[in-house]
């Protein structure tokens, strides 16, 4: 009998043991595992999705990103069933899409980046000294700077060349048509941006509202465009070529690009960035497509530490300014932190500028 008893013991023993570990693989794998969460994002946000920290704080809090990227007006055109986010570049597109999928506002806007424009030092001090910018910068730097978008519009209206420039011909590099390259404004936000302030500069100081407006400006918009000939998709690519010294002196790129090198510790020995005096920001806005996307694009914006990875790529957290200040303390020799000068305008309704994109590009 007391055999008997001690067998049943061990077993129960033995069952309450595995029950235990069961129990507790359970628990650790609960408390480990995360929401596959599948997005199409812009391509500039491709790094910070990538960054082994990012995907780390999102594992902690739950999350597995999943991302492919394509241009934020190109957005448009794809089947986005089965994800659970798209992740354009600004307002306009997303506002496209959240009408196409009826999803409801608001949507998320966990961060933003002003364009900039890249030069080469030799490119800013030509158009600086020919009235076009103003340079300035910490220490006499003069890393950074304002276009004069007004002036410049001008300029590109009348066709000017470097060579008709004061001060060109003491570079060889600068040579044909004064232009700034920009993406294709029918697929990618940036370019799309680009033509929404050059039109309201050139209009007078007026948002395009509808065909007559588009009309006003037309023949340059067209002439910004076509003077470009080939144009990229994406800005990484664009910011990549003149970071190797080859493509135009002048490229139309994100802030947070040029903040996320600097931030990197890279840079490039003569570069200067031009902030357009008139502009439109690139409010990077979350269209949730499910619950786990919209939780995901609301955590982008509440959380502090995915702020903190944000800023470290370059971007300014939508209502934190002083902690993109903080971070970039050390680089304001290339970077206008307050956006001193600087004036955003306001982004014409998404089919006004599909239009304008479109007649730019014919």
């Amino acid at each position: 009998m007391r055999r008997i008893i001690a067998i049943v013991l061990a077993v129960f023993l033995i069952g309450g043991v595995a029950a235990a570990v069961v129990a507790g693989r359970e628990d650790q794998d609960s408390s480990t595992a995360t929401k596959t969460v599948q997005g199409v994002i812009g391509s500039e946000k491709a790094e910070f999705f990538a960054d082994p920290d990012v995907v780390k704080a999102l594992a902690a809090r739950g999350y597995t990103v999943e991302t492919e990227t394509s241009g934020s007006w190109a957005m448009e055109g794809l089947d986005l069933k089965g994800y659970d986010f798209a992740f354009p570049s600004s307002q306009a597109p997303a506002g496209e899409l959240a009408s196409k999928y009826h999803v409801r506002q608001p949507l998320p806007r966990p961060f933003y980046s002003p364009l900039v424009v890249v030069a080469h030092r030799s490119a800013a001090e030509v158009l600086a000294g020919n009235g076009l910018a103003t340079l300035k910068g910490k220490g006499g730097g003069k890393g950074n700077g304002t276009l004069d978008m007004k002036a410049y519009l001008k300029a590109a209206g009348a066709d000017r060349t470097w060579q008709q420039l004061k001060g060109a011909d003491k570079h060889g590099e600068l040579s044909g048509t004064l232009f700034i390259s920009t993406t294709d404004p029918t697929s990618s936000n940036s370019g799309a941006l680009y033509l929404a302030a050059a039109s309201y500069v050139a209009d007078g100081g007026r948002v395009a509202d509808g065909a007559a407006a588009v009309d006003r400006t037309a023949p340059l918009m067209r002439k910004l465009i076509s003077v470009q000939g080939s144009q990229q998709t994406s800005t990484d690519a664009a910011f990549r070529d003149f970071v190797s010294g080859v493509g135009n002196p002048l490229v139309l790129v994100y802030e947070s690009q040029v903040a996320a090198l600097l931030a990197g510790g890279q840079g490039v020995d003569d570069l200067v960035v031009l902030y357009p005096d008139t502009t439109a920001n690139s409010d990077h806005t979350v269209v949730p497509l499910t619950p786990e996307g919209r939780a995901l694009g609301e955590l982008l914006g509440t959380d502090k530490e995915l702020r903190a990875l944000a800023v470290r790529h370059g971007f300014r957290p939508q209502g934190a300014a002083a902690e993109f200040t903080a971070a970039t303390d050390a680089h304001t020799t290339y970077l206008n932190q307050t956006l001193t000068g600087v004036r955003q305008v306001p982004v014409p309704a998404s089919k006004v500028l599909h239009e304008m994109a479109r007649r730019a590009r014919d």
